[in-house]
């Protein structure tokens, strides 16, 4: 059973993500907490492996929240005119971002994903939230870079427009785990913890730019 907390200060909202997580036979909700201060004591009794988390909340906001989690995979629900507050959770260590309207099939599976490892980063919305931060974002490529290969260096760049393992096995025509095992290599000289990670670090390192193209 994968084992999700809803934190959310909307009891209305969290009443029904419960009934639609609990309707599913793999998915079990074990806790739910109004603000992230009490997100952070419930886990410290309650084994959770997935963190649905709002960003906006009194005493403690997501954000804050998601850098104190250790262990969860965070996913972070947000709006289309808070895109700033899911920029600043994935640099926090989310696993990823939603909508706050996102179906509920996609709700479910997006949990099924990050439980799995894997990370949920919406392209279009990360590409419009990093095109909003552009300016801020530095021009020079950061000196960790060079210590990856080339391979390793196209992952990131594949991994950085949203594409996922499967669609950069195919484009560089390899197996799916030799993807997979550039990927670790990458999270692990960069010192990153998750793919969504990797696309926030491709632009903040000059690598993509706003126009969506790689630097050459």
């Amino acid at each position: 059973m994968i084992r999700v907390m809803l934190v959310d200060d909307q009891m209305l909202l969290r009443a029904g993500f419960k009934m639609v997580l609990g309707a599913q036979p793999d998915i079990e909700v074990v806790a739910e907490a109004g603000d992230g201060a009490e997100a952070l004591k419930l886990l410290e009794s309650t084994e959770v492996d997935v963190v649905l988390m709002d960003v906006r909340m009194p005493t403690m906001d997501g954000v804050e929240a998601t850098r104190r989690i250790e262990g969860p995979k965070v996913l972070i629900l947000t709006t289309f005119d808070l895109d700033e507050y899911a920029f600043s959770a994935i640099k926090a260590g989310a696993a990823g971002f939603l909508l706050k309207d996102v179906p509920p099939d996609d709700l479910v599976n997006a949990i099924r994903l990050v439980h799995a490892g894997d990370a949920v980063v919406s392209p279009s919305t990360l590409r419009r939230m990093l095109d909003r931060f552009a300016a801020q974002l530095p021009t020079e490529e950061l000196a960790a870079t060079a210590e990856l290969t080339p391979r390793e260096r196209e992952v990131l760049l594949m991994v950085a427009r949203g594409l996922s393992n499967m669609e950069i096995a195919a484009g560089l025509e390899v197996a799916e785990a030799t993807v997979k095992t550039h990927l670790g290599r990458v999270l692990a000289k960069l010192g990153l913890r998750d793919r969504a990670q990797v696309v926030v670090y491709a632009y903040e390192a000059g690598i993509v730019v706003p126009s969506h193209r790689p630097k050459v």
